[in-house]
This record gives structure tokens, C-alpha cells and sequence, in this order.
């Protein structure tokens, strides 16, 4: 491909606001081409001329290609055309106007009349809805899914996390291994149900998959399915599912409590109508605040009681030490919270566990509060061993929640703009595959994050410079 110099052309009628129109010639036509079918050389019979559209900011910017027709020396076709590097055949629009397109699908999160918008604004490009909509579908099937799967198994660690997200009327169940950082598998289903947990996962053991752990919330989806298929990998339950339903009861219990105390602070002789004179202010200031203003403290600053210790400012501390001076029954809920990160945070191995679970269990105080009872039921004997199961594991390969997919699964939750008009499942299907083919391009394994040098940068070199003048002349 040769690119000569640049023409341009003014419509001078249309005045200074006119856009420029701008030709640039590309020649590919040589004397001999390989034939796109099976690469054999042919013989060029004559030379077209045609124009592509392609991209520069402000400006109506042609492709002048000059290409050639070639007689075919093989049995593949009679003739055959070439086209130079980045324009696709028949094709109206180059390559970087595609690519445009998808940049701002995939990575700026625009929906499609924001992109039409953009490129219109910026780049004077008139495209349609039904463009966009080809630009996924060919880039959707330049990928290679095959390639993609022998990289998973070959990378895989062992551990396995599953979730569903719901994206309009469909279902996304998605897998990904959280010691790789790798996205697994995806499958865009009609109904969240256990027949097409166990398809999805199905799939996945026929592709030679082999978890020993697999990690999932509490849903009654997955026990089942993974006793059918793998019934020697370990279920995991993910730990912060748990602690977030058992301080949703501890904060109900709260919310109870300051009820109460609030009904306690209206009782009594009604007050008086009007404005309180300086006399009942002052009279008020020294005897300190009413009950009601405490409960509406206690209610304010409720979230302080399952804030873990080591979290807490000291302003937060002095907030939490007044709320349990204002209603001493918190500190049954303090402490109770204090226990379930206590059992989580630290246990070396599964005896240790069930020890520091028995304590909290037989706690007589935390029998006494019903949402406390009902929380304790979170860890009873057929739940716990599976909280459990990471401490199986060496303690770089332990996982105990479901987070990394999570996070995935929150990238498509932001994108909620981009695909919230899409009705049909084959255009969602594509969009979820390219936006998890840029994690896969940009991923790397583990072990070459581990053996990247140190990068240098002007903290480094000044680091440095600090270090040698700080050095002892001998």
C-alpha cells in the first residue's frame, strides 16, 4: 500500500463554516496478488477506483483506493479484487472508523445515539444504528472462543467462583477464577433456575474443568448442582454474604431498640405551646439531652455498632462510647459483632473455629436478643463447614468470598446505559464477549506480575538521589 500526499478540496459557496473534504490516494494494485481463498498468485486484468470513509477530526475524510482485478490461476474463483490493509472488502468505512465505534461502546460506556452523536460532532460521520450493530457482529466473530478456553484450562488454579446478574429479561450466569484474575465462562440464560445453573456448569466439566473449591453465595441454586458434577470439590460460601445478613439482623435489633427508647421520650406532660423562654433553655442545657434527642443519635449513628474495631476514628470512637452511655443494651449487639469478625478474621484451622463458633453459640447474653438468635443461625452445623472450607487451602490460595465475581459482574451493572435499549439476546451475547475479550487481551498471569522489574519513575530516581546523599563519606 502506498499513501501519496494529501489533497484537499473547499466548497467556497457554503462559506467559512463549510467542512473540508479531504482525498487521500492509497494505490495496491500490483502486477500479481495472492488469491484470498488459498494464497496462489494471479494475474492482474485491469485497476478500479473507489472511496472509503474514513477518519479526521473536523473533517470528511476519503480513502482514494486504487485497487486491481486479478485472473485467478487457481479453481477457487474466475476473478478476484484485493483491498489494502484496514479496509475491509465492499466495505463504505475503514477500520479506524470502526474501531471508533467500539471504543466508545466498550470503553467509555456510551449507548448507541451517544456514539452516533460523538462521531457526528467530532468526526462529521453520518452513520447509522444498523452500522453499529454490523461493527458487533464482525468483531464478535473475529474472536476466538476456542483459544480463549485452552488459555483457562491452562491457567485455571482450581478455584472456581459462580454468580448470576440480571440484565433486563435475561439472566447472566458467569465464572471466573479469582487466584488467575481470569473470567472463566459466561452463559446469557431466559430464567435464573437450577436447569440452567447445571447446563452452564455442565458445559464447563466438558470442557475439562475440574474445580476443587467452588465458591458461591447463599442461593438454594448451587448445592445441588455442584454435589452432581463435582462431588469431590469443596463448596464455599462466601463469607461476606454472611456477615452482611447477620449485621442486617444486628441492625434490626438497633432499629428495635431505638423504637422503644423513642416511645419512652414522648411519654410524660405534653409541653407547652410557643417558644422556650431563656429561663427553660437554660434549664434545658443543664439537664443535658432528652431521651428522644438520644434516640435520634443512637439511630443516626447506628452503623457504628458492626464497624469493625480497627476501622473506627477517633471521633467515631467517642460517638460509639456515647450511644452505648445512652442505651446500654448495644452493648450486647457491640460485642456480638466484635465475635462473628473474631470467628472469620483469624482461625488457623477448622478446630480452632468451631471452638471460637461454640463460644458464640453459647453465649447466654446473646440468647436473649431474638435477631441475635436469629443470626446465630447463619452458623449452624450444616452452613458452617462450608464458611469453612477455604481453610483447607494453603494460605495463598485461600478464598472465602465471592467478591471476584462480584466485581465483574458490577462492570456490567455501570453498563447499564449502554445495552438498557438491546431486546435481543444475540446482540447482549456480543457485547458481553467483547467487553470480556478486552479483560482477556489485557490479562497477564500471575506469575509475570511477579517477575516484572521494578518500574523507574521520578519518586524512584529521587529516592535514590536522597539515599546517596544521606550515605556516610568515608
Amino acid at each position: 500500500m502506498r499513501v501519496l500526499k494529501t489533497s484537499t478540496r473547499k466548497d467556497a459557496s457554503m462559506g467559512t463554516d463549510a467542512p473540508t473534504t479531504v482525498f487521500i490516494p492509497v494505490h495496491c494494485a500490483p502486477k500479481k496478488a495472492p488469491c484470498p481463498t488459498c494464497g496462489k498468485l494471479g494475474k492482474r486484468k485491469r485497476t478500479c477506483t473507489r472511496e472509503v470513509r474514513t477518519v479526521a477530526f473536523k473533517t470528511v475524510a476519503f480513502l482514494r483506493i486504487t485497487y486491481g482485478e486479478y485472473a485467478a490461476q487457481c479453481k477457487c474463483c474466475t476473478t478476484f479484487r484485493n483491498t489494502p490493509e484496514g479496509v475491509l472488502p465492499k466495505a463504505h468505512y475503514d477500520n479506524k472508523v470502526r474501531d471508533l465505534v467500539l471504543d466508545r461502546i466498550l470503553k467509555d460506556g456510551m449507548n448507541i445515539d451517544r456514539v452516533l452523536e460523538s462521531l457526528r460532532r467530532e468526526f462529521l460521520l453520518e452513520l447509522s444504528t444498523g452500522f453499529v450493530y454490523d461493527v458487533l457482529r464482525g468483531r464478535a466473530e473475529q474472536l476466538d472462543m476456542a483459544e480463549h478456553r485452552r488459555k483457562v484450562l491452562e491457567h485455571f488454579s482450581g478455584t472456581l467462583c459462580v454468580d448470576e446478574l440480571h440484565l433486563g429479561r435475561f439472566n447472566l450466569l458467569l465464572a471466573t477464577d479469582p487466584l488467575s484474575d481470569l473470567p472463566v465462562a459466561f452463559a446469557l440464560v431466559v430464567a435464573n433456575d437450577q436447569d440452567h445453573m447445571l447446563r452452564f456448569l455442565r458445559n464447563l466439566k466438558n470442557w475439562g474443568l475440574e474445580p476443587r473449591i467452588v465458591v458461591t453465595d447463599g442461593s438454594n441454586l448451587y448445592p445441588p448442582v455442584i454435589a452432581e458434577l463435582w462431588s469431590e470439590a469443596d463448596h464455599q460460601l462466601c463469607v461476606f454474604h454472611v456477615i452482611m445478613d447477620i449485621n442486617k439482623l444486628i441492625l434490626d435489633a438497633v432499629r428495635r431498640m431505638r423504637t422503644a427508647m423513642g416511645r419512652r421520650g414522648k411519654a410524660g406532660r405534653k409541653k407547652k405551646r410557643g417558644r422556650k423562654s431563656r429561663k427553660a433553655k437554660a434549664r434545658a442545657a443543664r439537664r443535658g439531652a432528652t431521651v428522644k434527642e438520644k434516640a435520634y443519635f443512637v439511630f443516626k449513628h447506628r452503623y457504628l455498632i458492626v464497624k469493625r474495631q480497627e476501622n473506627l476514628t477517633e471521633s467515631e470512637r467517642d460517638d460509639l462510647k456515647r450511644m452505648l452511655g445512652y442505651l446500654p443494651e448495644l452493648v450486647i449487639l457491640r460485642r456480638f459483632a466484635d465475635r462473628v469478625y473474631w470467628l472469620f478474621d483469624t482461625p488457623k484451622d477448622f478446630h480452632q473455629a468451631s471452638c471460637r463458633r461454640a463460644a458464640i453459640l453459647h453465649d447466654p447474653a446473646f440468647q436473649t436478643v431474638p435477631e441475635l438468635v436469629k443470626a446465630m443461625e447463619q452458623l449452624d452445623d450444616g452452613k458452617f463447614p462450608k464458611l469453612m472450607a477455604f481453610l483447607k487451602n494453603p494460605l495463598s490460595k485461600r478464598v472465602r468470598t465471592n467478591n471476584h465475581v462480584e466485581r465483574t459482574n458490577r462492570m456490567f451493572r455501570f453498563l447499564e446505559k449502554v445495552r438498557y435499549k438491546w431486546r435481543r439476546r444475540q446482540t447482549l451475547v456480543r457485547f458481553v464477549v467483547l467487553k470480556l475479550d478486552e479483560v482477556w487481551r489485557d490479562w497477564k498471569s500471575p506469575t509475570a506480575h511477579a517477575t516484572d522489574p521494578p518500574k523507574s519513575g521520578r519518586r524512584c530516581r529521587m529516592q535514590a538521589q536522597a539515599s546517596q546523599r544521606a550515605r556516610p563519606v568515608a
